[in-house]
């Protein structure tokens, strides 16, 4: 992944020893790459003096073979780090840009090992600017190359390049993608020392013809702000002359960028906000519109027409996007809160659309949300709706340090040019190693690898119900495979993650006059002094009354089977088209595939392998293909499959890979398998054990979802999820509503605790899914839709 060419060219033999030796460690890096344990290149302090004298006497190629090798060496202490540095230093004079990359590469990662007292640190830094700067002069496509890199270095250790601000000044016949670069490396250096020349250079992009620049150093004005805190007034005082010029893509960028700057800094250049006002009617841009709203609730008390300024916004409610839809919701309770007594009539036309004639659950619940703070307890809606903001922070864009960390280890790669570590985009590569820097001299700071613990779980703890096993592709040949092409789309709507206990809701209502749930497609919102104030009442001892209650469940032939779709179209396996569908039969799962030949050619020697999936579906058998598969043959073949398989998560969960081999070639597909064929026989749970479970479950595990246009009753709802392995536990009718309290297990040990809300004569049902392993629940949710309409 070096910047020079992947195959080096021959070496000249001028120094054959030395040749030999940067030849050998090409060899051995390549082989220690496809095996990352068999330590092959076991360097030591002898090795590596070895090594850096032939550094010296090696054509380009081979200098670049020694640095990446040396790269790889974690110094005993800082004194060899220094040696090392000292006799690596010379490289970066080099005419190969690859050579100073590389030399680049070392210096940096052996750096983390000096103390920053030592005079030679200091000395390392002024050497390190100069031949960064000089890759700079290159042409285009080098320089981008050159400034992703740079990008890199200034993060980790701005001081290097912080004298050199003008190298990075935008030239006007730069390409864009240079110029971009360059503006996000300015910003990376801007400082109390040289914001003026910045800002001065910033202002005079903003009023250039490329739409996509003019935004961007737009945006750049307000980074600088929220960056220097000094700059702030003169950042302002430059967007609102930019303001001025009436150019409609630049007014929405500044009203964006003003947005966070007021967050930076509150109650502190406000009187910019009538400047703001004038230009409401230019704003097309949901990101604008949206900022702008922000900014209207957050100074409402300061701004006498703010009612009638959101209003003008809420006319065309339903039109909006979203982030808009959100954030004059917001704005129009902090409004409330700040002028009651006007706003009464605008808060409450605002709840009722975003609670009632609403699809977007988030946009819903934050309605409901507000509602019942609003009609409960008004100093506590104050308290958290006008709560004191945390300031953003000065720089949300950097590299998160691990993965920062780790890029520092790759320069001169394509991992920095993408940014991202080689496991990112080098599919199915069995010699990707995760690289980290060495442990600062004298320093606390964590050694930890960046795979010591998944991102968002603690150290400790791992998931425990479907683990994850190295990369997407695991051994399937470690070949490419693309998308799904086939497979009913996972629905993104009406999920509603741990908001509201509907089993408890449903039953609590037997037991008093509590209130049920909100959040159903069927709920009507009352006057908001009326909502009541409890979300979700409690499960209770109640819930034993489940015990007596009777399941009338009846027995269909099978489980549902979708049509064969096309999982591999002739033209992209040379004339081979494959067809299938998956299907559950008494306890045993089959792919029912269709083979066709499309081509001139016989086909023969079938053969089929699954990579590692999430549940370890696995073929039970060979692929049986009796004859020759003549031109213009069709074939039916079900294949048996087991679950004893290797388990890796995949993404979607449901995702399969298969190769399937014939005596032309080797060909790939994806295809989704429904969750349902996968629903085992025996998923009925005790009624006792179904409340212990559901109480066990944590809350946040709870989802909720809506089936809608689904015509059938409650009995034939039972009938047919029964066929499919989906047990009704228990019936119950609450006020004219069918509540049917289900369980289902998958074939991995999964149990899914299941109640369905049927209000007769409604085609909408409301669904809640209690699960162990929550990443299951869209799966099965999707899996309910399909048994029920088809």
């Amino acid at each position: 992944m070096s910047l020079g060419p992947s195959n080096a060219p021959s070496l000249c033999p001028f120094h054959p020893l030395n040749q030999v030796v940067a030849n050998a460690v090409a060899a051995l890096s390549e082989i220690a790459e496809s095996h990352p344990s068999s330590n092959l290149l076991d360097l030591n302090p002898q090795s590596i003096n070895k090594l850096l004298t032939a550094l010296n006497e090696c054509t380009e190629w081979g200098q670049i073979f020694i640095l990446d090798c040396l790269a790889n060496y974690t110094p005993k202490d800082d004194r060899e780090a220094q040696s090392i540095c000292e006799r690596v230093t010379p490289r970066l004079s080099h005419a190969n840009s690859a050579v100073v990359l590389s030399a680049v590469k070392v210096l940096m990662k052996f750096m983390e090992m000096l103390s920053k007292d030592l005079d030679y640190y200091g000395t390392l830094l002024k050497k390190l600017a100069p031949p960064l700067v000089t890759l700079l002069s290159a042409e285009p496509e080098l320089q981008y190359v050159a400034l992703r890199n740079i990008n890199l270095i200034v993060q980790k250790r701005p001081e290097i390049l912080k004298h050199e601000m003008k190298v990075f000044f935008v030239k006007y016949n730069d390409p864009i993608y240079v110029k971009l670069e360059k503006l996000d490396i300015m910003i990376r250096l801007a400082s109390q020392a040289n914001i003026a020349q910045v800002l001065a250079e910033l202002k005079e992009y903003a009023t250039e013809v490329d739409v996509d620049f003019v935004r961007k150093a737009v945006r750049a004005i307000g980074r600088c702000a929220i960056k220097v805190e000094q700059s702030a007034e003169r950042c302002v005082s430059t967007l609102l002359d930019l303001i001025q010029t009436k150019v409609n893509y630049v007014v929405q960028e500044a009203i964006v960028v003003i947005k966070d700057i007021f967050r930076k800094y509150p109650n502190k250049y406000e009187s910019v906000i009538a400047t703001l006002c004038e230009n409401l009617d230019s704003l097309d841009e949901p990101e604008a519109r949206a900022a702008m709203i922000w900014i209207v609730g957050e100074y409402a008390e300061r701004i006498d027409n703010a009612d009638e300024l959101l209003e003008s916004f809420l006319e065309g409610f339903h039109d909006e996007s979203t982030q808009v839809q959100l954030q004059l919701l917001t704005a129009i309770v902090k409004l409330f809160l700040k002028k009651p007594t006007e706003t009464q009539e605008l808060v409450q036309q605002v709840l009722s659309l975003a609670t009632q004639d609403s699809d977007n659950p988030d946009l819903r619940d934050r309605g409901y949300i507000y509602w019942r703070l609003l009609s409960t307890d008004p100093v506590a809606a104050k308290e958290v709706v006008l709560a004191e903001k945390p300031l953003i922070s000065e720089e949300t864009d950097l590299i998160e340090p691990t993965l920062l960390d780790e890029l520092i280890c790759y320069i001169g790669t394509l991992a920095s040019v993408y940014h991202k570590p080689p496991s990112a985009f080098v599919e199915g590569g069995r010699g990707v190693v995760h690289k980290s820097l060495p442990p600062r001299t004298a320093s606390s700071e964590s050694t930890e690898s960046p795979e010591t613990a998944p991102a968002g779980v603690p150290s400790g703890e791992q998931p425990d119900v479907i683990p994850t096993q190295g990369d997407l592709l695991g051994d399937l040949l470690n070949l490419d495979l693309g998308p799904p092409v086939s497979g009913p789309p996972l629905a993104t709507s009406s999920v509603q993650m741990g908001t509201v206990d509907l089993l408890g809701g449903g039953l609590d209502s037997l037991m008093g006059d509590e209130p049920e749930g909100i959040g159903g497609p069927n709920f009507v919102a009352p006057p908001a002094a009326a909502v009541p104030a409890n979300l979700g009442a409690s499960m209770g001892s109640g819930l034993s009354d489940l015990f007596d209650l009777t399941s009338g469940v009846g027995t269909l032939s099978g489980s549902y089977v979708a049509p064969k779709a096309v999982w591999l179209p002739a033209m992209k396996a040379k004339g081979l088209e494959i067809s299938g569908t998956f299907t559950r039969q008494v306890g045993s799962i089959s792919m029912d595939l269709q083979l066709t030949n499309k081509a001139l050619q016989v086909m023969t020697d079938f053969a089929i392998q699954f990579n590692r999936n999430s549940f370890g579906l696995a073929p039970a058998a060979p692929l049986q293909v009796h004859a020759p598969l003549s031109p213009n043959q069709t074939v039916e073949i079900s294949l048996p499959l087991n679950t004893v398989g290797s388990v890796m998560k995949m993404e979607p969960l449901n995702n399969l890979q298969v190769a399937v081999k014939n005596n032309i070639d080797v060909f790939y597909f994806s295809t989704l398998y429904p969750l349902h064929i996968l629903f085992v026989e025996d998923g009925k749970m005790d009624r006792q054990m179904f409340l212990a479970t559901w109480k066990d479950i944590p809350n946040e595990n709870e989802a909720q979802f809506q089936i809608r246009d689904c015509p059938l009753n409650a009995e034939a709802v039972s009938s047919r999820l029964q066929s499919s392995n989906i047990f009704t536990v228990a019936k119950r009718n609450v006020e004219g509503q069918d509540m049917l309290y289900q369980s289902l297990k998958l074939t991995n040990g999964i149990w899914v605790l299941a109640e369905l809300r049927i209000q007769p004569g409604n085609p909408s049902f409301t669904l809640s899914l209690k699960c162990r392993a929550p990443e299951v629940s869209q799966h099965v949710y999707q899996a309910y839709e399909t048994i029920l309409k088809n």
